[in-house]
């Protein structure tokens, strides 16, 4: 996003979704709303699950209602999380859901984008906005950071520091990894496509790697000298946590609706991280500083608080 920076055509308003009086004003001045905004990471939804609840939930009830008010079309960003504990994979978008107990903060994530899904279903069927609704698969690429506890910019880095690498668990969970281009490329697609609105659509990859694995070929494409430690969920989270086994998209109705394939496989998309982080670590000791270089880094470090995608 950096590169953006002083252009003509292209603005930044850093701001919490939540807050209604600016929200009015950006959704006033665009044509369609990418409604990304949310608090997303295992670390944070374990740590600060109100902030979770609280962002995912409002924030979304700002979106849809002024979308609705100014007649813009909408995407709604919703998760793989919905799915749940549910053992019949891969996940097709009417399947049911299964959730564990209350008493494991995780699924509070799960639940607050499930009221976002059905708040933005409501309204289309009650006043047609249109809406399109994406259940994310596990998107990666560069320059995300591992702060809130995503997976693969954790291990990259780790791996580029010769550390440890922590797999939480059993390490026999199963994820797809989606790049971030493709990911790019199946949202504008889906905007553009009028059957897509009032749907819910997967987005992700059908490729699937345990996280055993993935720590493995971590190491072997950074040439690091690294181990892999394992961490109980209690040790890693400081409480019980509950968690899903395998995480893999039907991803029929993308392909029907808009061709959809993804381009990237995860070991090039393993690599462009690879490449971004290294580049990134050089620049630190060229500088002399552990602080971010100029390089837009420090950009993509400022995550602390959700803002609004329009």
């Amino acid at each position: 996003m950096w590169r953006l920076f002083g252009r003509p055509d292209f603005s930044f308003v850093r701001e919490d979704v939540r807050n209604a009086t600016t929200m009015t004003a950006l959704v006033d001045r665009c044509d369609v709303i990418y409604h990304l905004a949310a608090a997303v990471g295992v670390q944070l939804i374990v740590d600060d699950p109100v902030r979770t609840i609280e962002t995912n939930i409002h924030g979304s009830e700002v979106i849809l209602e002024l979308a609705n008010k100014f007649h813009r079309k909408v995407l709604v960003a919703s998760t793989s999380e919905v799915y749940g504990k549910n053992s019949k994979v891969p996940f097709a978008e009417d399947d049911d859901t299964t959730l564990g107990c209350t008493r494991f903060t995780r699924w509070s994530y799960a639940c607050s984008k499930m009221v976002d899904e059905f708040l933005a279903q409501a309204y289309y069927d009650q006043y047609g906005l249109p809406a399109v609704i994406c259940r994310f698969f596990n998107t990666v690429g560069p320059r995300q950071t591992g702060q809130y506890g995503m997976v693969v910019p954790r291990f990259v880095g780790k791996a580029l520091a010769n550390e440890p690498l922590e797999i939480y668990g059993s390490g026999r969970q199963s994820r797809c990894f989606t790049n971030v281009v493709d990911v790019v490329g199946a949202v504008i697609g889906l905007m553009g496509c009028p059957e897509a609105i009032g749907q819910v659509v997967n987005v992700g990859t059908d490729e699937c790697t345990t996280i055993d694995e993935l720590a493995d070929r971590v190491i072997l494409m950074t040439g690091s000298r690294s181990i892999k430690k394992r961490l109980s969920y209690e040790e890693a989270y400081g409480r019980p946590f509950d968690d899903m086994m395998v995480r893999k998209p039907d991803l029929t109705k993308i392909r029907g609706l808009i061709g959809y394939q993804p381009r990237f496989s995860l070991e090039q998309t393993l690599r462009e991280v690879i490449d971004d982080m290294t580049r990134v670590d050089r620049g630190v000791q060229a500088t002399g500083s552990t602080a971010a270089p100029a390089t837009g880094d420090q950009v993509r470090q400022e995550r602390v608080r959700p803002h609004p995608s329009i």
